[in-house]
């Protein structure tokens, strides 16, 4: 560059006595801080009127990607919510399956008891339960029922072969339908689960309602008629012959006793 050429550029800068002015124009369709799509009616400060319409090439291109954008975000939420899912559910499994284990060593640790509650039973049927035995038994119990256990099986009871264990049967006219009548051994149940069936002696009606003793018919007395004749006798059988061929008298040869 010449000296000559220099002093024009420099002179013609020096006319004008202002600087070039910078101007930022943001012409992106998508808001940096919303994440959504600008309106194609807003325009931002300072945008010539020489713009891009809104159905260019670049713009298509814009929607395009956020369409994408959106469905990308629709898959992972999905994906997420699954994933949730799943957990719950494996939680809650988890839950269930350490709930019926802590079931089964309780049921497990009742079971080996039952035989020490038959023997308390039998003490205190034949009144041999007495002292301090009695109460060790007592709070025994207690603290079995504390921990699930129920027990059942009484006369009179419904047979129920889901619970019951028929050991007798036999057929009454007072019950109206299978009945337990005799209890052997008492059932125990734990959580709704059958630990030992009860043992019991089942009847079941006979189909004829039960009768009532029969009374003897009263017996018929002879009566006197209303003419005022004396009731007749019954008739005495006829006199048969004796060994001698001679027919006895009136009194069949008894002896006779006279007035005087």
């Amino acid at each position: 560059m010449t000296s000559s050429q220099s002093g024009d550029w420099w002179g013609s800068g020096g006319d004008s006595g202002e600087e070039p002015r910078v101007v930022v124009r943001d012409r992106r369709r998508i808001d940096p801080e919303s994440g959504e799509v600008r309106p194609d009616s807003a325009s931002t400060p300072g945008t010539s009127a020489g713009a891009a319409p809104a159905d260019s090439p670049g713009q298509e291109a814009d929607g395009e990607l956020v369409e994408s954008l959106r469905s990308q975000v629709r898959e992972r939420t999905a994906d997420l919510q699954r994933l949730k899912a799943e957990f719950d559910n494996y939680r809650r499994r988890v839950e269930r399956d350490r709930q019926q284990i802590g079931e089964q060593a309780t049921a497990k640790v009742l079971a080996s008891l039952l035989a020490t509650l038959d023997d308390i039973g039998r003490a205190r049927d034949h009144g041999d339960l007495e002292g301090p035995f009695k109460a060790i038994a007592e709070a025994l119990e207690t603290a079995l029922e504390a921990a699930g256990l129920e027990r059942y099986g009484v006369p009179g009871d419904e047979f129920d072969p889901a619970v019951h264990e028929a050991l007798m049967h036999s057929y009454r006219p007072d019950v109206s339908g299978p009945t337990c009548v005799d209890i052997f051994r008492a059932g125990y149940l734990h959580a709704g689960r059958v630990l030992r069936p009860a043992q019991v002696a089942v009847a079941e009606p006979t189909g004829e309602p039960a009768e009532a003793p029969a009374t003897p018919p009263p017996v018929a007395e002879p009566v006197a008629e209303a003419a005022g004749r004396p009731a007749e006798r019954p008739e005495r059988p006829a006199p048969t012959p004796d060994d001698t061929g001679s027919i006895p008298g009136p009194d069949n040869g008894e002896p006779t006793v006279s007035a005087d």
